[in-house]
Formats: C-alpha cells, structure tokens, sequence
C-alpha cells in the first residue's frame, strides 16, 4: 500500500517554541535550587510583550523577568520586552493528592509513546528530516546577520508497506532581511541548509525531490512581531509528526509529576526498547493515568503486526523490564534534574543524550 506522511519543525525563534523554552528555562532554574518543585509556569508572547503566569510550588529564588530577558537575547531579539506576571502556588487540592509517602500522578491523561526502525534514532524519517532541517537552519542562521530566528520545515516521504521509499517534498520557510532576493534566499537555503542534511541520508535519491522555499516570496518580520505564540501549541512538532498518537497534553513548563509529559517519556523509551531488542518494526505505548494514583489505570501496547513474537511475548518483555509508576519512572530516567530546556525544541524524541532514548539491557 502506497502512502504520503508529513511532518514538519519549527525554529526557536517561531513564538510558540520561545515561549515552550523560557518556560523550560524556568523549570530547570526551580530543579536547580530545589528538586522537589511542582511547576506549570508558562508564557505567551506577542509584539513586545511577555505574558508568564501559572503556578509553582517550589523552594527556589526565580527570577523570571531575568530568564526570559536572556532567552530571548539568545534567540536574537533586540528590543526591550514589557513582561506580565501572574503566578501561584499549585492549588492545595492537587498538591495533597500528588505529594504523598510517594509521589502521585499530577492529572488524569492519556499518553502515547512511539518507536519505528526506520532510522538510526528508531524516529519516523518525516519528523527526524524535519527536525534536522531546523536544527541546521539555526547553525547556519547564527552565522549570518541577514537570516533571523523563525523558521519553519515540513517534509513528505513517499512509504509503500510502511517503508519510506523517496523523500518527495521539503518544504522550508525561513525570515531573513528585505534586502535578500528570493533567488539568494532559495539558493543559499538550499546550499548551505537543505544539502547538508539531506547528504546523510545517503540511500534516498533526490532525482524526483520537490523543494519548496519561502513560498510566500517575503518573510521579514518574524517572530512576536509576526506572530503571537503561547506554550504548547506544537505538540505533535514535540513529538513524531504525522505518524503516532498524542495524547493532547503538551510537554514543556512542568515538572514531572505531571504524567503527560514524564510518562511521555517513558512510553517513548518502553516503545523504543521494544523495536531495538527486534521484537518488532513498529510499536505505539498508550497508558491512562488519574489524579492521586502512582500506577497507571491502563496499558496497550500495538505493534501494528509487525511483531516478530506474539504478542503476550512483548506484555511478557515490558512487565519483566519496565515499571509505569510514577516514582520509578522519574528514578528510572532522572527527571528530577535540570535537562528541559533543552529538550524545547527540535523534539523531544530521537535525540541520543535524553535519558528515555537510552537502550536497556533487558531480560527477554
């Protein structure tokens, strides 16, 4: 069977995804001082103003006003911000349901996990050509005085019997300065951004590859001037793309209590182990959790028949190997540190140095 998958990335300075990494940015700055820090601090931004608001619970000294101020000079932005505030402590009610003797799910959710052997990093190829694109688009633009921050790619891949056969579109838009013509733009994208990665892609030929760039023929004023932007509004960018479920809870601005984003995390490494020990080609995690409760309600695990044992053989490798309560999961993969920020953007799967990509040493 014949099918078109796409997916597609944004760039730091798109404001959605500044907005997911100031709010990363304070929660590793609550980690820091304190461990034990119950935060769901967000933000949204618009023209020169920063909105952050939310709660927190936490022992740590924030200043938010100065985080966000370098946040977004490190992004690029020149101009002065005025910044709104409007933050509380976690509500009592939900604080004495998760911190007990043990900690308990912050919310009900449901929550998937995704793992293909398609590529090195066991990622769908749209998602991971996108994602590298912006990666190497922002490498390239902070090399430069006439590109800017936001930018966004999309990419299609041709699949025939699940298989990516031939990468049929890329599609990139990025923000640059008036003074550039649209055939310096394609040409300098396309050189400098485009080859560069699609080079490690060796086994695809490009003979019948569509690129598409900046389509709109003027992309100058970017960013919060562009565009408003708020936390977690890219939740399938966060994710795999066009391939998987979420679950509709987005992932940056909490802590890990809060189950849709670390149990997110350990569905990815329970889905991703799976598919490395060869017990399948393709496996999605799905658990439901409730409020006040450390284990979840409901595990499903689909292989989309692409298992290679039965399937009680697989139940049987994830009981053996793998525990879904809420304490192990955060002891397990560390979550307690301060790692978000930079899991903010360019996905927060795939990447080999995040603690739930690591491969596990299982009893099969």
């Amino acid at each position: 069977m014949i099918k078109f998958i796409t997916s597609e990335s944004v760039n730091i300075g798109h404001p959605d995804k500044t907005c997911d990494t100031i709010a990363d940015a304070f929660l590793d700055e609550a980690l820091r001082q304190d461990k034990n820090s119950q935060m769901a601090v967000e933000c949204a931004i618009k023209n020169n103003k920063l909105f952050i608001y939310g709660e927190a619970t936490t022992k740590a000294k924030i200043n938010y006003n100065k985080i966000a101020r370098q946040v977004l000079s490190e992004i690029g932005y020149k101009n002065h911000f005025k910044i709104i505030k409007e933050i509380s402590h976690q509500s009592p009610d939900i604080n004495q349901a998760v911190v007990k003797n043990k900690l308990m799910a912050n919310d009900q959710g449901i929550i998937y996990g995704y793992a293909c052997n398609e590529t090195d990093e066991f990622m769908p190829l749209p998602i991971l050509i996108a994602h590298k694109l912006m990666k190497r688009y922002d490498d390239f633009r902070r090399t430069t005085s006439t590109y800017f921050a936001d930018a966004k790619a999309q990419v299609s891949v041709k699949y025939e019997d699940d298989v990516p056969l031939e990468i049929t579109t890329i599609l990139i838009s990025v923000s640059h300065h008036k003074n550039l013509t649209q055939q310096q733009i394609e040409n300098e994208i396309k050189s400098n951004v485009i080859m560069p990665v699609l080079q490690n892609f060796p086994r695809f030929k490009l003979d019948n590859t569509r690129f598409i760039i900046n389509p709109s023929g003027k992309f100058t004023i970017w960013g919060s001037f562009g565009d408003s932007g708020c936390v977690g509004r890219k939740i399938v960018v966060d994710s795999y793309g066009g391939i998987g479920r979420v679950g509709g809870g987005c992932f940056s601005s909490k802590n890990a209590t809060k189950v849709d984003r670390s149990a997110a995390y350990y569905c990815r490494y329970v889905a991703k182990n799976i598919v490395a020990h060869n017990l399948c080609d393709r496996c999605e995690i799905s658990v439901a959790y409730s409020i006040g409760m450390e284990n979840p309600i409901s595990i499903n695990i689909d292989c989309f028949n692409s298992n290679k044992i039965p399937m009680e053989g697989i139940y049987n490798f994830v009981n053996n190997n793998f525990n879904f309560s809420l304490n192990n999961i955060i002891d397990e993969l560390n979550l307690l540190n301060p790692i978000y920020k930079q899991t903010a953007c360019y996905g927060h799967f795939g990447n080999a140095s995040y603690p739930w990509e690591k491969i596990k040493q299982c009893k099969i």
